[in-house]
């Protein structure tokens, strides 16, 4: 048994960023600032307005170019873009005719997928190339295919052992590499899952950061605690270790949420955490953060007013930017492990 411990119960959360008796302004800011803002988008592969849906392969004609316009009218704003190396999914909802079938729909495709290798990063240069093209903007990686066979279509790692989540990223980073796209070791898991053997298997291939809980509705406090989306009982406002070596960032904020969330978030010294889909619209679904005009207007006018209110005291920031200073004295495997583990991925 290995000599750390994965952190899915509530007692094993203790090794919280802050000081469990000073929740104030977090000391990892950059001096003078008393809070953050943060900014990330999932979704996002070569799907163009001649796919099933436009997902940032229109460029700046598509999603991009309105994130770009963003951008553009804040210089001090920073984004971070999940990006899925080989997206297969085309509806997020089950809707093919063996879902009504026992045993059959635990192991086949529910949804409508595309050929493994259409979306690949490999094959879209271009794509790749404006990725990292784009200003003051980190990719980090939205797991491989971005779907899974039964009930849960787009919740990609679940019901996964350890090895076969290490295979996963470790493949999904190498596609990454051999694209030539550059990125940081961040993970936000499709359908927000991130189980232990998730989180394990982020340790062994060396992700330093997962963004998993999504909670939109508690209400603020310093001490909130996630009870929406992905993770449970983690820190709503600020980063928590949930492994050693494995930083965990919870969103807070997205279109639906008011201009007032965001405020007290701050003034609480928190992570505003951003959350967008690229697409607005897709088979079966409607985002509602997608990244449509309406959205953006919004976040440009809730920056603005941000920016009056709180003045330079804000860090606008990254995840990795956020992550990178927490992680640098944090634990890590031996090198003989995480070596195993790469090969193991490869095999």
């Amino acid at each position: 048994m290995d000599d750390w411990q994965f952190a899915p119960a509530r007692e094993l959360r203790r090794a919280f960023i802050l000081d469990d008796s000073r929740l104030g302004p977090i000391h990892w800011y950059r001096p003078g600032k008393t809070a953050a803002v943060v900014l990330s988008v999932d979704d996002v592969f070569p799907g163009t307005s001649r796919s099933a849906y436009e997902s940032g392969g229109d460029l700046e004609k598509g999603a991009l170019g309105r994130v770009l316009w963003l951008l553009q009218r804040h210089p001090q704003l920073k984004l971070t873009l999940f990006v899925t190396p080989d997206w297969r999914r085309i509806s997020p909802t089950a809707d093919r005719l063996w879902r009504h079938v026992p045993l059959l729909r635990e192991r086949l495709y529910l949804a409508r997928v595309l050929p493994k290798g259409t979306m690949d990063l490999r094959r879209h240069g271009e794509f790749v190339a404006f990725l990292n093209a784009m200003p003051r903007t980190e990719i980090a990686i939205h797991g491989l295919h971005h779907i899974n066979r039964g009930q849960a279509v787009s919740v990609e790692f679940q019901n996964r052992d350890r090895a076969a989540c290490a295979a996963m990223l470790a493949e999904a980073m190498r596609i990454f590499d051999e694209a030539g796209l550059r990125y940081v070791r961040g993970l936000q898991p499709p359908g927000w899952d991130c189980g232990a053997a998730l989180q394990q298997a982020c340790r062994d291939v060396g992700i330093d950061w997962v963004s998993s809980a999504r909670d939109i509705v508690t209400a603020v406090a310093r001490d909130a605690r996630t009870v929406m989306s992905g993770l449970s009982g983690v820190s709503m406002l600020f980063p928590e270790r949930i492994a050693p070596g494995l930083l965990h960032f919870s969103t807070n904020f997205q279109a639906t949420s008011p201009a007032e969330r965001a405020f007290a978030i701050l003034e609480a010294g928190g992570v505003l955490s951003i959350k967008a889909h690229i697409a607005k619209s897709v088979p079966g679904h409607l985002h509602l953060d997608g990244v449509d005009e309406l959205y953006m207007n919004y976040l440009d006018r809730l920056f603005c007013e941000i920016e009056q209110r709180f003045g330079e005291a804000i860090d606008w920031t990254t995840l990795n930017q956020l992550a990178t200073p927490l992680s640098a004295g944090a634990s890590a495997p031996p090198t003989e492990q995480r070596a195993a583990a790469v090969a193991h991925c490869a095999a």
